[in-house]
């Protein structure tokens, strides 16, 4: 930081201003380098400045530089920015140098000019009182271009007692519809006292600025806007969040409406489902109801053919009913029989649609090649319908539901890779293993009993034995043929019955399947428990007993006579 020029305050302009430093706070430009110190020889300059080529420029023409000493000698001091050389810049030095008192000396305005520290080398400076920035810099080599003579240029530099003057205040603006201030001034009115283009409410034109109240208008429509908008969601919010959720009453209104509830679905998606149906009020008024009810969480994916404008209270009740929720389900062992007369009635089709359509369409159901090819079959559909839980829609029919049931058991079979099961395990084709499967399903209750008659039905059907002479003897191949479910029938007339199914009467398996095997069933005729079970019993009803011998089975059959006979009272 210099204080060259300053008076006695060091306060510099800023960094980027080209004349930082305070190279004279004269009002005009100060040209640089091109007039030496009054009185000092140009070789003394230069070695203190060595920096300023431009004073050489100066002395290539001697006529010019008389010629401006003479024409600015004789005029008056117009200011102090006329009379304020580049070299006023260091005074202090160079009156050290020459040894020449430091006095201040102040303009009529009480400035510091400081003249008062180089007097004696004004008066011997032939060039003191010339004003080089006058001239176009372009004209003369070296010159030094003007600085403050773009629109871009920083203000001239200001004289140190008017650095820091406080900017001058700024009139405020009335409001809109309010007399302007002044004396006796109404609003846009020109005094004609200020300058055009000066701020204070007027057109630099000088002509009336107009008013209006649309800003204001604006602003308070915007306002009240989110004000209100902000209240809106306020009173959303806190009435979904306290307030009781909107509710229908009563068991509804008669209109039914089919509501499917996909796999997955929380108690929130189903109140969801159900309200965009119409079958509820809101999602949360079955949420409710759901919590409060102990079995609401057991609620089951499906259809559910349900009434328009119920509450949640009776949503919730009827879906957790699985009576009335819209599916079929094909339980394990299940015969065809039954199947179909399920499907007629949820579909609402005469009895006997269902059955008809099976036996005369079962080749165009999607079979596979080894399956239905027997004509002494009852139903080449038997033991190809799999368990499972099929939902019903609008678009429902007999055909679809038993092409899709069809699919799922033969993905099944070839999961469980039976055509070649089939040959390990001694059988003539997989039919055979899909009616073992449903043999050991009708009889047993359980994996572990499954897996004992499979090994009873193998060892039975091998020509070694002759204890029961390769028949299977199995009660529920008797009752298929007979389309009953008998426990207690007569033996004697069951092994005089000739059928295809009737186990009591041929050697062997029958000609089909007796109902549709499950997964366990199929899973334990593919691996036997080789136990060398022959015979098997169930005396309490509940528990199957498996023996080896005639002998013992004899024993546990007069048990379970004993036991019908008190059962039955006699």
């Amino acid at each position: 930081m210099t204080e060259y020029g300053r008076g006695r305050g060091p306060e510099p302009w800023h960094p980027e201003d080209p004349l930082y430093g305070d190279q004279g706070w004269t009002g005009h430009q100060t040209q640089q380098g091109q007039v030496p110190y009054a009185g000092a020889p140009q070789q003394e300059y230069q070695q203190q400045y060595p920096q300023q080529p431009q004073y050489q420029e100066y002395q290539q023409y001697p006529e010019y530089q008389q010629q401006q000493y003479a024409q600015q000698q004789p005029q008056p001091q117009q200011g102090y920015a006329q009379q304020q050389p580049q070299q006023a810049q260091h005074p202090q030095q160079y009156a050290q140098q020459q040894g020449q008192p430091q006095q201040p000396v102040y303009d009529s305005q009480g400035w510091d000019t400081g003249q008062g520290q180089y007097t004696a080398a004004v008066q011997t400076d032939p060039f003191a009182g010339a004003d080089y920035a006058q001239h176009p810099s372009a004209g003369y080599p070296g010159e030094t271009p003007d600085l403050y003579g773009t629109d871009e240029a920083y203000p001239p530099p200001q004289p140190p007692g008017r650095r820091h003057l406080e900017p001058e205040p700024v009139e405020e603006e009335p409001e809109a519809g309010l007399p302007a201030g002044g004396a006796g001034g109404r609003d846009g009115e020109d005094d004609g006292d200020e300058p055009a283009g000066r701020r204070g409410g007027r057109s630099p034109k000088g002509g009336k600025k107009q008013r209006s109240g649309t800003a204001c208008l604006l602003a308070a429509v915007v306002i009240l806007g989110v004000v209100g908008g902000g209240g809106y969601y306020a009173y959303n919010y806190i009435k979904v969040r306290f307030a009781p959720a909107e509710d229908f009453a009563g068991e509804g209104s008669g209109e039914i409406v089919d509501v499917e509830i996909p796999k997955g679905a929380g108690l929130g998606q189903m109140g969801r489902i159900l309200k965009e149906a119409g079958v509820v009020a809101s999602a949360q008024a079955f949420v409710d109801a759901a919590n409060a009810s102990p079995m609401g969480k057991s609620i089951q994916p499906g259809v559910y053919p349900m009434n328009k404008k119920m509450s949640g209270a009776a949503a919730v009740a009827l879906m957790i009913d699985p009576t009335k929720l819209n599916v079929i389900t094909v339980t394990e062992g299940m015969r065809n029989a039954k199947v179909y007369e399920a499907i007629d009635k949820k579909l609402k089709k005469p009895e006997g649609t269902t059955r008809e359509i099976a036996l005369r369409d079962a080749k165009n159901l999607g079979l596979p090649a080894w399956a239905g090819n027997n004509p002494k079959l009852m139903d080449p559909l038997e033991g190809f319908l799999f368990p499972a839980r099929y939902d019903l829609s609008k678009d429902s029919t007999p055909e679809s539901l038993l092409r899709q049931m069809v699919k799922n058991a033969s993905d099944k079979y070839l999961e469980l890779g039976i055509e070649a099961k089939a040959k390990e395990l001694g059988l003539e084709n997989p039919l055979q293993v899909v009616t073992v499967a449903s043999l050991v399903n009708a009889e047993g209750k359980n994996h572990d009993d499954f897996r004992k008659m499979s090994e009873v039905v193998y060892n039975r059907m091998k020509k070694t034995n002759d204890v029961t002479n390769q028949k299977i003897e199995f009660d529920s191949t008797y009752n298929y043929a007979k389309n009953q479910s008998e426990i207690n029938f007569n033996l004697k007339e069951a092994q005089a019955f000739n059928h295809p199914y009737n186990t009591h009467f041929i050697r062997g398996l029958p000609v089909g399947p007796i109902g549709n095997p499950g997964t366990d069933a199929l899973t334990a005729t593919l691996n036997p428990d080789h136990g060398g079970w022959m015979f098997f019993v169930s005396v309490d009803g509940n528990t199957t007993t498996f023996t080896k011998t005639y002998d013992e089975h004899l024993k546990l059959v007069a048990e379970f006579q004993e036991r019908q006979r008190q059962k039955n009272g006699g």
